[in-house]
């Protein structure tokens, strides 16, 4: 796989900078599971120095020599010159942005997430404000010694997802706001359910964890390399892909449709990572490359794949099996149960239809925090004037509107619109398969993996995301499809 003697060297420099970012992401996990409130104390200190030793290692002059050696040889295979190509993004962010910006963004998140959910817990967003307006203001530093041609956003949009500008969300968004609009509105009239007595039963979690364990196994996964853990916020971290993959789920205590989607979305992030090459392992491509291709293949799971007749039809047994309230609702109550549409306040409980409405307010808002254009002050009363008119919904309080992301605690700005993204792709990877619910009415789930394997997780970064969906489906964001897609859905 690696002929090039300068890449093999570059790899060899690369396995410190792999073990850091490893003992990083195990920190972070535990962060958000185990860790007690006031470890965030030395937590803090810790991912700080670290962030930093990676960075020094980054900026070393014999690699930075040895990637742009690399970088001129021109018989590379595509892998090694994905690894060249991710490095030089990587080398980029930090011969760009000062060492102590990095310090200090590490530094100021690990705190900001504990006063996050402090805050939420207190629906008072002034207890997090201080920390989201450091965070705005390292995220303006960042933006401008980075560099950008139209916008400072674009800039924080290519860190997640490489290539995105601010152009291609307007693009997606021109054709999505009109359609979602047009569809809710046709969807209102038909009388479309928009609620249903399951979400207010309780249940018994360790049952419903037994079920969610159940229909896991059901698509089949790595028992030795995948586990599930509890926290505030869902979320999925490849500690050393492809070899140890976590996901974590939340439990409420009312409307398990909650955890068992977010478990199914977890998933699909999960399989992802478990499902890339493993020669990639260690190396700079050994990964999902971006976060909407990797939100792609989680909406894939989750909705186009869970939310199926077909998919409820192979769970439904489980469901019922494990949780009593269900015995007296078929699979048609669940399919409608499962596939509400309604206008909602939180963005992850939200449905197919309005959930690409809240993405909208993000970036919105996102970008004229950046240009200082909206105060961090001003956010809640913006957010909630902007709920009340994209979807006719006003929280009621800040835990149920600004407060309820984790994603700024995090520093992550520029990191919402490629959940909107993930949204088209898993639409364009419907249509392009052609027959995914043939598959999962026969229960062959790995006939499908094996299409997403081929397609997308193989490759890892190797490729960037534009040129991996142009490879894998002929072209890239096409916004169509996923109207398309809810259309023929809820028709």
């Amino acid at each position: 796989m690696i002929r090039s003697q300068t890449v093999k060297e570059i790899l060899d420099h690369y396995r410190v900078i792999w073990a850091l970012g490893h003992a990083q992401a195990l920190m972070g996990w535990d962060s958000e599971t185990y860790m007690p409130e006031e470890g965030v104390k030395g937590r803090a200190a810790a991912r700080a120095e670290i962030a930093q030793l990676i960075q020094r290692f980054m900026l070393d002059e014999k690699f930075v020599k040895l990637l742009d050696k690399a970088e001129e040889e021109r018989d590379l295979t595509d892998v090694e010159r994905g690894i060249v190509r991710v490095l030089k993004r990587d080398l980029r962010f930090y011969t760009r942005v000062p060492p102590e910006v990095v310090k200090e963004l590490a530094k100021v998140t690990s705190e900001a997430f504990v006063a996050w959910r402090g805050a939420k817990e207190k629906a008072r967003f002034d207890l997090f404000a201080p920390y989201l307006e450091k965070i705005v203001e390292l995220s303006r530093v960042v933006a401008e010694k980075l560099g950008y041609e139209e916008h400072p956003y674009d800039a924080l949009l290519d860190l997640y997802e490489e290539g995105l500008t601010s152009r291609d969300v307007e693009s997606i968004f021109s054709t999505l706001e009109p359609g979602i609009r047009s569809l809710l509105n046709k969807l209102e009239a038909r009388g479309w359910p928009r609620s249903h007595p399951l979400e207010e039963a309780p249940y018994d979690r360790p049952a419903l964890e037994a079920a969610i364990a159940e229909v896991l196994d059901l698509l089949g996964y790595p028992r030795g390399r995948f586990r599930v853990d509890v926290s505030p916020h869902p979320f999925t971290i490849g500690i050393a892909t492809p070899y140890d993959v976590r996901i974590t789920v939340r439990y409420r205590g009312v409307d398990f449709r909650e955890p068992l989607f977010s478990a199914l979305h977890e998933y699909g992030h999960a399989l992802y990572e478990l499902n890339v090459a493993e020669e990639l392992a260690m190396t700079p491509v050994g990964t999902g490359v971006s976060l909407g291709v990797h939100e792609s293949q989680s909406r894939f799971v989750e909705n186009v794949v869970g939310r199926s007749r077909e998919f409820i039809q192979r769970i439904s047994p489980i469901l019922r099996r494990r949780l009593p309230l269900l015995s007296k609702y078929g699979d048609e109550d669940l399919f409608y149960y499962f596939n509400l549409v309604r206008p909602s306040l939180i963005r992850t409980e939200a449905d197919e239809v309005t959930y690409n409405l809240h993405i909208l307010l993000r970036y919105r808002l996102e970008r004229l925090m950046i240009t200082g254009e909206v105060k961090v002050s001003q956010l809640p009363e913006l957010w909630n004037s902007e709920m009340e008119r994209l979807l006719g919904v006003k929280p009621r309080n800040d835990a149920e509107g600004v407060l309820q992301d984790v994603h700024w605690s995090h520093g992550s700005i520029g990191y919402f619109p490629t959940y909107t993204l993930g949204n088209v792709v898993a639409a364009m990877i419907y249509y392009k398969h052609g027959n995914v619910r043939g598959l999962v009415s026969e229960g062959n789930f790995a006939a499908v993996k094996e299409y997403l394997r081929e397609k997308i997780h193989r490759w890892g970064s190797v490729y960037p995301p534009k040129e991996l969906l142009r490879r894998s489906f002929g072209e890239a964001y096409n916004a169509g499809y996923l109207v398309k897609y809810l259309e023929e859905k809820y028709r």
